[in-house]
């Protein structure tokens, strides 16, 4: 059984993007996989110090909130799923220090994360949601990870809680990224 995290970088911990990564993880969970949603959304986090601690104490960062409970379980993760809404054209502040810290940690830490497999969605109410997954796609591709595609972009048209219900499209496309996470798991074993 392999295990998949799902981190929500809204500060909504019901809201669209949720809806999104557990559309997903029902599907994986469905196909047999342990699956775990993670907030991190709304939570008080700085970002990176720079301070190269997490290179003399592997897997830990010196900044010590956290971060630090969340970094081993996506170490621990065969898959990694990132979500986040469309703020300004871009990811959410929290969702921002998770990738630079946590992608920081990683690399200091014997490309921890190379080969898992990395997916990103995207809540969003008209545009900037291409650049949004860009954003957390970046983080994947520079710790050397998989990414599987679906039959759209995996994102959703939503605005204001419930919206992602009533997309029938961007409940699709997470259904199929949830088929297709599973798929390659099994063929990845």
């Amino acid at each position: 059984m392999s295990k998949i995290i799902a981190i929500n970088g809204s500060p909504r911990l019901s809201g669209n993007t949720a809806a999104m990564l557990n559309t997903v993880l029902e599907v994986c969970s469905e196909a047999g996989h342990q699956t775990e949603l993670y907030q991190v959304g709304g939570r008080a986090v700085r970002g990176c110090a720079g301070c190269g601690g997490c290179g003399k104490n592997l897997g830990t960062c010196a900044i010590g909130d956290w971060v630090n409970e969340l970094y081993p379980k996506m170490k621990a993760a065969d898959a990694i799923i990132l979500g986040s809404p469309t703020y300004f054209a871009d990811i959410t502040a929290e969702m921002k220090a998770v990738i630079d810290r946590c992608g920081y940690m990683a690399r200091r830490d014997g490309t921890a994360f190379s080969r898992k497999i990395g997916a990103s969605v995207s809540a969003v109410r008209r545009c900037g949601g291409i650049h949004t997954l860009d954003s957390m796609n970046h983080f994947f591709q520079i710790n050397d990870m998989i990414l599987p595609g679906s039959t759209y972009w995996n994102m959703s048209l939503s605005r204001v809680d419930g919206d992602f219900a009533k997309d029938a499209e961007g409940v699709a496309t997470m259904r199929r990224l949830g088929e297709n996470i599973a798929w390659l798991l099994e063929k990845l074993r």
